[in-house]
């Protein structure tokens, strides 16, 4: 290492140390600082030219100190930013090394080039639907095309009838002409002047019946969609009281799904986020936005904000958050969809009981390195040759397991 920076010492170290710290950053400093842009906090493209490592390190563990003592840098820059105190972190050397190294490695990855005010996405973007929004943009294009082929099967409709009526009008215009004329001997006469009798159709014994048996299986088929509709709000998307966009949060900002939800990985629950947490960023940035106001005003009249529920399951089902995110590994777009790209949240799974069965006999559990399965996985393996040892292996499909 150089004075100035990790360059010349760890230029070619291990990709894993910088993956480290891109996690340790994500999870502690995202919320106030981005590589190329001013948030709470300056920009960090390159910082490490700006400062020397041994300063880096320290003003990192306990800006505070540093303030207090005096240093010229430390205190430039905490009045640069209007005296908004940075938090302390008992990182360990390391840690603090690995995270310097990923943010070299972000300095010296190229720019995202600027957002398209026509479509709201970056230049990279336009041209496909690279990273982990492409299942989602694929899905709206597919969207947009059925929504136009309605359209086109309606228009193919309405010419249809269209051409029905016109040649029915043509008939009569021909039949008219026809029966004015002089010459036409009786065969011809009684052809012109021959009238079709509907009444004939609808009065069929066999129409009848094939009508009131297509219309019976029309309404039980609406009845049974209904009722196993019932329960299930796949797709509800509420209107919040505040306009939060997790797309700009999670997505644009990166900021860790457990910065706000800080219970997500040690509870049963993952709470919804105090105002605190958003004045930890509001206090600063956008504070004249009417949003944002919103929260100045619940904080000042002590009163919470009422936020709107998405995802609910029924009283009778136990559902433990922190047993699937912390001991399952499950990432939180597994269940929740690409939240990082909604500006408004909806439920994206159906959240139904056969849903969870099915993810429950197909996801394999990581038993690696853990004790207590290794007799639990001998005896499957003993008894179900080639299968993989799944959460259903261990009893998770057991009715006991979430109605209790």
């Amino acid at each position: 290492m150089t004075q100035d920076g990790l360059t010349a010492g760890t230029a070619s170290g291990d990709d894993a140390v910088a993956a480290a710290g891109e996690t340790l950053f994500k999870n502690n400093c995202a919320s106030c600082h981005a590589i190329g842009e001013k948030v709470v906090g300056p920009a960090l493209r390159d910082v490490y030219k700006r400062h020397k490592l041994p300063w880096l390190k320290s003003w990192i563990r306990n800006s505070s100190q540093m303030v207090q003592s005096g240093d010229k840098e430390a205190v430039a820059l905490f009045n640069e930013y209007d005296k908004q105190q940075m938090p302390s972190f008992a990182f360990s050397d390391d840690q603090l090394t690995s995270i310097l190294k990923y943010i070299e490695k972000a300095s010296a990855a190229p720019a995202a080039l600027p957002a398209d005010p026509a479509t709201g996405g970056s230049g990279v973007a336009q041209g496909g639907t690279s990273g982990p929004g492409g299942g989602d943009a694929a899905a709206a294009g597919a969207g947009v095309a059925g929504k136009y082929l309605d359209y086109v099967l309606i228009a193919l409709i309405i010419v249809l009838i269209v051409m029905v009526i016109t040649l029915l009008i043509i008939a009569n215009i021909l039949g008219d002409y026809l029966r004015g004329k002089k010459d036409l001997d009786g065969r011809d006469l009684e052809l012109v002047n021959q009238r079709f009798d509907f009444s004939k159709i609808y009065k069929s014994r066999a129409v009848q019946i094939i009508v009131g048996l297509i219309f019976t299986v029309v309404i039980l088929d609406a009845l049974i969609e209904e009722t196993y509709g019932v329960g299930i709000q796949q797709g509800y998307q509420p209107t919040q009281p505040i306009a939060f966009s997790h797309k700009l949060h999670a997505g644009q900002h990166e900021i860790n799904c457990n910065y706000c939800h800080t219970s997500v990985y040690k509870s049963k629950n993952a709470n919804i986020p105090s105002a605190n947490i958003c004045m930890n960023c509001h206090s600063q940035i956008k504070k004249e936005s009417p949003e944002i106001q919103k929260i100045y005003r619940a904080i000042e009249y002590n009163k919470p904000i009422e936020w709107v529920r998405i995802h609910n399951l029924p009283d009778l089902a136990y559902f433990n958050h922190s047993q699937h995110t912390q001991v399952g590994k499950i990432e939180c777009q597994t269940c929740h969809g690409q939240i990082q790209n909604m500006d408004v949240v909806y439920q994206y799974s159906p959240l139904t009981m056969g849903w969870c069965i099915n993810c429950h006999r197909e996801t394999p559990l990581n038993t690696q390195g853990n004790k207590y399965y290794d007799n639990l996985v001998k005896l499957h393996d003993e008894a179900n040759k080639g299968m993989a040892f799944t959460v259903s292996s261990n009893g998770g499909t057991e009715c006991s397991k979430c109605h209790y």
